[in-house]
This record gives C-alpha cells, sequence and structure tokens, in this order.
C-alpha cells in the first residue's frame, strides 16, 4: 500500500497546503487517495473529506493507543491507491518534550510509513541541507523518503535547493512551490469549516492541485510512497454478544465531529445508526434506545437551532425519559439553557443542562485528556478511565450545583468535569473509543432497556 507522511520542522512551513495540493493533483491524476490526520485534530481531515471524496480519519497512538494504529490504517485504507497522512507540528514534536509519544515521528516508524518533509526555504538554499540532515538522522527508524521545496521563490532557486539536499543527504526533492499569497490556506478555524463543507473551496482546492501537479516528479513520488504490505482490515471491537439497538446520531453542519472509529465500533456490536439532522428540523427519530450528539459548530449555527423548537423539545423528553445520551462538545453545549455568543445575544438551546455557555474569544481549552469515570457514570464507572481530547472556545456556566460525570487529567492538573443526569454523559471531551472499548458494550447494554417512541 502507497502512503506518505507529509510532516515538516515545525507548525507554519505549509504542510496542510502541501498535503490537499498533492490530494487534488493525485486526484486529478485519477487515483483514489485516503487521507489521514496525526493527532486528534477535526478541522484538517474536514478539508481532505473535501479534496479526496472519502471520510478521512485520525491516527493518534495516544488517544487510540499504540496496537491500535496499523489497524486503523489498515481499515481507512480499504478501497485506496494511496494514502496521505498529514502531520502535527513538527516531525517530533508530541505530548512532551522529552518522547516522541503522540508525534508524527511516532506514527511514522508504527506504521512503517516513508516521511516526505515539506521546507520552507524561503531565504535559504545549501542551509535546507542542513535542516533535513538534522531530521533525518534524529530517529534512524523514521524513514526521510523525500522532501518537497516550499515558497521558493522562483524554478532556479529551487534548483539549488534540490541540488544542496541531493548531493548532502541522498534524498530526491520532488516538487515545488512558490511563495505565492494565491496559495496560501485561509486561516483555519471553527468558522471556516463549514463554508469548505458547502464546497466553497472547491475551486482554490482544484488549482492548487493543477499547481502542485505541474512541479511534482511524479515517477519519484509514488516511488518512495512504496511502504510494506499493512495488516488486514480487521474492526477495533469483539464484542461479547450482539446488541440490537438503535442509536440516533446528530449528523449536520452543527454536529459532526466524530472519529470514524467511535461509530464503526458501535455498528461493529450490533447498533443500527439513525442518523438525523437537529439543524433541518429533523427531531428524535422514534424508536430509538440511545443518542450519541458529538462536537461541531452550534455557534456558528446558534440562531437557527434556537428556532427548532420541536427539535429541542423531542430531545429534552427523551433524556429526561432515561435515554442514554453521550454528548461531546458541541452536543454538551446543545444540551444547556443557553448558547451567548460573543456578540452578547442569547439564544436558547435544549434546556437539559441547567446554565450556559458562553463563547470567548480566545481559545478556552485544548489538550489530551484522560478522564476517570466517578459514581451513577453509565459509560465509565467509578475508577474506569478513557482518553480524549479537547478544543473549544466556549466555557460552561452552570445554575447551581452541577453534578459531574468524570475527572479529567491534563497538562493543567486534575478536576471534576462534565454533566451526568438520568442516564446522559455530557462535557467538552471527545472521546476516542478505542482508548477504553468496554465503554462501547457498557452504552449498548444500556440502550437494550430504553426505546424512545415520538
Amino acid at each position: 500500500m502507497r502512503r506518505l507522511v507529509i510532516a515538516a520542522p515545525g507548525s507554519g512551513a505549509g504542510k496542510t497546503t502541501v498535503t490537499l495540493g498533492l490530494m487534488a493533483a493525485l486526484k486529478q491524476q485519477g487515483y483514489t487517495v485516503q487521507g489521514f490526520k496525526c493527532g486528534p485534530d477535526y478541522i484538517d481531515p474536514t478539508y481532505h473529506t473535501a479534496v479526496t471524496g472519502r471520510p478521512a480519519r485520525n491516527l493518534d497512538s495516544w488517544m487510540a493507543g499504540r496496537a491500535n494504529v496499523r489497524q486503523m490504517l489498515a481499515n481507512g485504507c480499504q478501497g485506496a491507491d494511496l494514502a496521505i497522512i498529514e502531520g502535527v507540528m513538527g516531525l517530533f514534536d508530541g505530548k512532551q518534550p522529552l518522547s516522541d509519544e503522540g508525534s508524527t515521528a511516532d506514527i511514522a516508524a508504527l506504521t512503517e510509513s516513508p516521511v516526505l518533509l515539506v521546507v520552507d526555504c524561503s531565504g535559504m538554499a545549501r542551509s535546507a541541507a542542513a535542516i533535513v540532515h538534522g531530521f533525518q538522522t534524529f530517529r534512524p527508524d523514521v524513514r526521510l523518503a523525500g522532501v518537497f521545496a516550499n515558497r521558493v521563490g522562483s524554478e532556479g532557486h529551487f534548483r539549488l535547493v534540490k541540488a544542496a539536499v541531493e548531493q548532502t543527504c541522498g534524498v530526491p526533492v520532488v516538487g515545488f512551490l512558490t511563495q505565492d499569497e494565491a496559495l496560501a490556506l485561509p486561516e483555519r478555524h471553527l468558522g471556516l469549516v463549514p463554508s469548505v463543507e458547502r464546497g466553497e473551496l472547491d475551486s482554490f482546492f482544484a488549482e492548487l492541485g493543477r499547481k502542485v501537479a505541474r512541479t511534482i516528479d511524479w515517477e519519484t513520488l509514488l516511488s518512495i510512497a512504496e511502504a510494506p504490505a499493512l495488516c488486514s482490515p480487521a474492526p477495533l471491537i469483539r464484542p461479547s454478544r450482539p446488541y440490537r439497538v438503535r442509536v440516533a446520531v446528530a449528523k449536520d453542519a452543527a454536529f459532526h465531529f466524530y472519529y470514524p472509529e467511535n461509530l464503526e465500533m458501535l455498528s461493529a456490536c450490533g447498533a443500527e445508526l439513525v442518523y438525523f439532522s437537529p439543524l433541518a428540523g429533523e427531531p428524535l427519530p422514534d424508536g430509538v434506545n440511545g443518542l450519541y450528539i458529538g462536537g461541531g459548530f452550534p455557534e456558528e449555527f446558534a440562531a437557527e437551532l434556537a428556532r427548532q423548537a420541536a427539535v429541542k423539545q423531542s430531545i429534552r423528553a427523551a433524556i429526561e425519559h432515561g435515554l442514554p445520551t453521550l454528548a461531546e462538545c458541541g452536543g454538551f453545549m446543545f444540551l444547556t439553557e443557553q448558547l451567548v455568543a460573543t456578540d452578547g445575544a442569547a439564544y436558547e438551546m435544549a434546556g437539559v443542562i441547567p446554565g450556559k455557555v458562553v463563547m470567548k474569544t480566545k481559545l478556552a481549552a485544548l489538550g489530551y485528556r484522560e478522564v476517570r469515570g466517578r459514581n451513577g457514570n453509565f459509560l465509565l464507572p467509578e475508577g474506569e478511565t478513557a482518553r480524549g481530547h479537547e478544543f473549544h472556545y466556549s466555557v460552561y456556566e452552570p445554575r447551581g450545583e452541577a453534578p459531574f460525570a468524570y475527572e479529567t487529567s491534563g497538562r493543567k492538573g486534575t478536576k471534576p468535569d462534565g454533566y451526568l443526569a438520568h442516564r446522559l454523559v455530557a462535557g467538552y471531551v471527545h472521546f476516542h473509543f478505542a482508548s477504553a472499548p468496554a465503554m462501547v458494550e457498557r452504552w449498548l447494554a444500556e440502550c437494550e432497556k430504553v426505546t424512545i417512541n415520538g
């Protein structure tokens, strides 16, 4: 299976632009491309999906576990000709400064995937060879197979970089992009993703692919992408028994941050997933036994969601009736009483969780979370742990005493977190079920006890 990890010496070198350009160019050449993202990020996979036409996936050795990474890669690559795996930050930047855990290099080594290093060559020529040489020799089991020269001043400048790198390091420089403001990817943030999904950047992606195609040495690129065979596709969970339940999944432009493996693990246990769109005014489907409301952008669609009275009532009544529900980040925000925008406007949400969420202009939380269950949590009983990630611009302001769902541990310490009531587990954490497969069976076992019919 051909595959390439697109890495860089650090953030800002242009690896996302090069990744999307390669994906678009390969698709234009007739290849079926599968996109992956190292780490927990949901934003970049949205771009990968838009360019390739295939749902992108995350490869995260800390959240999902090292043993699962190769399997997740193999599962995602079914039906693809080539996989493009976008790195995160610099090649060796991971969870902590003293190890490569969670880094792009860690994923490359675990999956035996060759690395294409994107180097910002503005203002340098031979010095690019020194950068490549350092990254080439830092960790012998990470195979730096090629270099992409980004932001060169001209084709002549590219030839200088190419000669220096290939003579010193013995790896090919397979292509380049010039310093061109028209090629700059719009700053990635939460509000931009809905516009990507509406197709508003399709022409940008197409032009980017054409520019990359004009400078790439295709024969060399495909040669360096050759890699050892992957394991056979297989589910990440083998349930103790089948669970014949129907789980409603909110999925639309406001709620769509789901790790594909989470949904696949539910299906592998026998659950039928029933998708519905709160944003489009679709109430909770009839005959469901559980509810999953993932993350997304309720703040981008707060006015529309506030108008969906029937949707909110159906969800509120079902949760209060005991429907086993997991709400993550955007789903958690939607279940509160109010969402307050940065301009101070307040929008009525579902009213299940007492209190409100208030949007901030700066990032409120970012990072990995070790999650430990508390008493009464049907997904994570007291003492059980799972792993996940937080990324949000809002803060929750409870009304009265909030019953916490779990404890979270991150770089800033440990604290009680989330909200627990009825059979509802809600909070800002995005769980990765591969970190605690027992969560899935516990959830579905609870689902067998409840059916909601309108």
